[in-house]
C-alpha cells in the first residue's frame, strides 16, 4: 500500500482550541485510489516525516504554515511525487517565483463555477485527455506569474494549474477535485497520482 501524506492546516476546534486538519474528501479520495493517508504535520522533523511517505498532497486552506516551503522544495528536489490542491497549488507557483493577487469573483458554492481550459502537452492534460473542463471554485486570491509550467486558465484568464513536466508527479490545482464527487473524471487526479507514487 502506498502512504500518501496530507500536510495539515490549522485550525480552530469548538472550544476555541487549536488543532491541526486535514479534510475528509481529501483522505477518501486517497483511499478511494488505494492509498493510505495520513496528517503531516510539519516542524523540524519534516524530512523524517516526508521520507516515509510515497507521495505528498498540500491540501488547501487560508494561510502558508511556517514550513510548507521548506517541505515542499524538499519534496520537489527529492522527487517526491505532490499534489498541490487551491492554498498547496499556490504555494507551488509562489516558491517558483511568483505572487498572489486578491480576487473577488472566483468564491461560489456552486458545483461547476467555471470552465478551464487546459493546455495541450501537459500531464494535466494526459489526466483528462481534452481541452476544457468545468470545475467548483473557493478561493479569494490567485497565483500570478510563476516560473511553473502553466497548465490551465480559467475562462477570464487566471491560473487554474501548474505543474513541472521535469519531475515524476508535481502538479498544483485551483480547484477542489476532492469535492468533485459527482464527476468522476475528477478522480483522474488522484488515480493518476497514486499509480506514480512509489510502494515502499
Amino acid at each position: 500500500m502506498k502512504i500518501i501524506g496530507i500536510v495539515t492546516r490549522s485550525s480552530k476546534s469548538e472550544s476555541n482550541l487549536d488543532i491541526d486538519i486535514v479534510y475528509n474528501d481529501i483522505v477518501n479520495s486517497v483511499r478511494k485510489n488505494g492509498g493510505i493517508p495520513i496528517g503531516l504535520v510539519l516542524e523540524e522533523d519534516y524530512k523524517e516525516l516526508i521520507d516515509i511517505c510515497d507521495g505528498i498532497v498540500f491540501q488547501g486552506g487560508d494561510d502558508f504554515e511556517e514550513y510548507d516551503f521548506k517541505a515542499l522544495k524538499y519534496c520537489h528536489d527529492k522527487d517526491i511525487p505532490v499534489l498541490g490542491i487551491c492554498l498547496g497549488m499556490q504555494l507551488m507557483g509562489v516558491l517558483f517565483s511568483g505572487e498572489l493577487i486578491d480576487i473577488n469573483n472566483h468564491k461560489k458554492d456552486l458545483d461547476y463555477a467555471h470552465s478551464i481550459r487546459i493546455k495541450r502537452d501537459t500531464k494535466l492534460y494526459e489526466i483528462f485527455n481534452t481541452d476544457i473542463i468545468k470545475v467548483n471554485s473557493r478561493h479569494r486570491s490567485a497565483l500570478k506569474d510563476t516560473k511553473l509550467n502553466i497548465t490551465a486558465l480559467s475562462n477570464d484568464g487566471y491560473i487554474e494549474a501548474v505543474e513541472d513536466s521535469n519531475k515524476t508527479f508535481f502538479i498544483g490545482v485551483q480547484w477542489h477535485p476532492e469535492s468533485m464527487t459527482y464527476d468522476e473524471r475528477q478522480n483522474n487526479i488522484f488515480k493518476y497520482f497514486l499509480n506514480v507514487c512509489n510502494s515502499n
